[in-house]
């Protein structure tokens, strides 16, 4: 069974205990025994603090330094290690089995694997796992778009330098490049690493060199100049329930919802897209977080799709555009148990019901060193201004930024003009957090 302490917590626990917990303040929501026993897989305070608040029995499945946590807060809780699929890999899903639980949700891209292998043990359906392959592995992920008929640019799997060398050549003369012309980017992806991690845009020759041996085999991808945006779209019984687009302002350093009306106008367009997607990687139930590029002449090519949670704090900033919990939307279409009336039910509508505009914006260094967090005025005096992550730094040298990098913290921001908050985010480039 899975671990809810009844003994009195240790000294050395309790230092963990968080106030703000229902499960320590006696608040929590009671149990529905005739809904879904969930299983979070992986680590998120906010998705703990959102099912404690919601109807679905839960269990934590996480690695063992979260075991302090989840007992001083009485978490129920399993450990266990999400290195690598394994021979001892069913013994989580066998475990979960016995447990009476449902189905297994993945909180970050490293679980989605294991989702799969679990609920496809749990629901008996062996293709499930083939299924969350194709959400892990970008190369699997664009052959199978394309064998579904959705756009996708050019792309190629690398295992080595010589192998980016060819590719860039071969777009470039596919592009009718001549001799000194300027040659055209090519990115290269991480083949199972989520959002911008291991993703760098190469623009010249002397660029491949500076990709670490340590990051092959990635997957190369062609350029595609366009409107970059993503879509959250949670899905039950096959059919799209809510579909939120978010818009990018820089990509890696800001986004908001809902989004700028032009980018709206494409909602027809975006949702028979999705519903394609749906279609060829035959999704019946759960949330997907896709990226696409709208190009000048109006054409929609297909980026990548994750089957979790995407980054940047998009659930939070949903939630503060329209009030209901996207972690909570999540366990409810992943919950074989839940009713179409109830799904129906929980969310708004798209856009018309939004309370107003929610962004927010990944700072990163400006500066080689640092020695102190100072929040700019511009920042903090601005009316949409609502709160930040940051924290003072703990080394004064900035570490040279690997590929796209990785932010320092987010800045949020709420108010009810898109084109405001689109200025706004983008004026955060411009400014110094840590001086």
């Amino acid at each position: 069974m899975s671990s809810v302490p009844e003994t009195p917590i240790p000294e050395h626990v309790s230092s963990w205990t968080d106030p703000t917990m229902d499960s320590v303040r006696g608040t929590e929501t009671p149990k529905d025994p005739n809904k879904g026993y969930i299983a979070l897989l992986g680590w998120s305070v906010n998705a703990i603090k959102a099912a404690q608040k919601f109807d679905r029995r839960y269990v934590v499945v996480a690695p063992d330094w979260a075991a302090d946590f989840c007992e001083a807060n009485k978490i129920p809780f399993i450990p266990w290690d999400f290195i690598r699929l394994n021979d001892r890999s069913l013994e989580i899903a066998q475990r979960l089995k016995e447990e009476g639980v449902d189905v297994a949700i993945p909180l970050f891209e490293e679980t989605v694997e294991w989702s799969g292998a679990i609920n496809s043990v749990l629901m008996d359906n062996p293709r499930m796992y083939g299924q969350s392959i194709l959400f892990r592995d970008k190369a699997l992920m664009k052959r199978r778009a394309q064998l579904g008929g959705i756009r996708v640019g050019i792309f190629e799997e690398a295992h080595e330098k010589e192998d980016v060398v060819r590719f860039m050549k071969r777009v470039n003369q596919t592009l009718l490049k001549l001799d000194g012309d300027p040659d055209d980017p090519i990115h290269v992806k991480a083949f199972d690493k989520a959002g911008c991690l291991g993703h760098r845009m190469i623009r010249t020759m002397e660029e491949i060199d500076h990709i670490p041996d340590e990051e092959y085999p990635l997957l190369m991808e062609s350029h595609l100049d366009g409107w970059e945006f993503a879509v959250e779209a949670w899905i039950h019984d096959g059919k799209i329930k809510f579909l939120n687009i978010s818009e990018y302002v820089t990509l890696g350093y800001s986004v908001f919802v809902p989004a700028t009306r032009e980018l709206e106008s494409w909602r027809n367009a975006i949702t028979k897209q999705i519903e394609l997607l749906i279609k060829t990687f035959d999704i019946k139930f759960g949330l997907i977080h896709p990226e696409y590029f709208v190009t000048a002449d109006g054409e929609m090519y297909f980026g990548e799709v994750a089957y979790r949670p995407p980054g940047f704090k998009a659930f939070e900033l949903i939630e503060m555009a329209y009030g209901f919990n996207a972690y909570q939307a999540s366990m409810l279409v992943f919950d074989p148990k839940s009713t179409k009336e109830e799904v129906a039910n929980f969310f708004p509508r798209e856009v018309v019901d939004a309370k107003g505009y929610a962004g927010c914006f990944g700072v990163y260094p400006r500066r080689r060193v640092v020695s102190k967090l100072e929040m700019p005025k511009e920042t903090i005096e601005h009316p949409y201004f609502v709160s930040h992550e940051l924290h003072e730094p703990t080394e004064e040298t900035v570490p040279d930024r690997s590929a796209f990098g990785t932010h320092w913290g987010l800045v949020f921001f709420f108010g009810d003009d898109p084109i405001t908050m689109r200025d706004l985010l983008k004026a955060q480039e411009d400014l110094d957090f840590y001086v």
